[in-house]
Parts: structure tokens; C-alpha cells; sequence
């Protein structure tokens, strides 16, 4: 998957075996990108943690990101 599909604001592209391990791979990326001060990526990280404030949203963003996830494993 890419940081923008995960809710970034690239095309790097993460592969894991599971969506938690690319849920990681694309936490240190962005935490990577903070750090550097790149504007497209801290615009991404306050949607996200605007998302964040709404459980629900967060649960139901976070199982469509898991279902895109699985579909792509399963192409491969």
C-alpha cells in the first residue's frame, strides 16, 4: 500500500505480511515526515488526528483501510 492510500500525503510504497505491520511501517514514515517539517505530510497527520476525536469514524476508516489491505494480499 501507499502513504497516500493509508491517509498520507505520498506515493511511498510499504509492503508487510499483515495490515498492523503496515500500519507501522506508515506511522514511522509519517513521524519520519513530521520531523523533517514536510508541509503535505503534517496537512495528513491533523486530518488524521481530526479523524481521531470520532471513535466511530477512526474504527470505520480503519477497518476500510484493513479490507483494502486484505484485497490487495489476496491479488498478489
Amino acid at each position: 500500500m501507499t502513504c497516500m492510500q493509508l491517509g498520507g500525503a505520498c506515493d511511498r510504497e510499504f509492503s508487510a505480511e499483515t495490515f498492523g505491520e503496515i500500519a507501522e511501517l506508515s506511522k514511522a514514515h509519517g513521524s519520519e515526515m513530521f520531523q523533517s517539517g514536510d508541509e503535505a505530510h503534517i496537512q495528513a497527520m491533523e486530518e488524521m488526528m481530526e479523524l481521531m476525536k470520532d471513535p466511530e469514524a477512526m474504527g470505520k476508516w480503519f477497518e476500510s483501510k484493513e479490507e483494502e489491505f486484505d484485497a490487495l494480499s489476496e491479488d498478489s
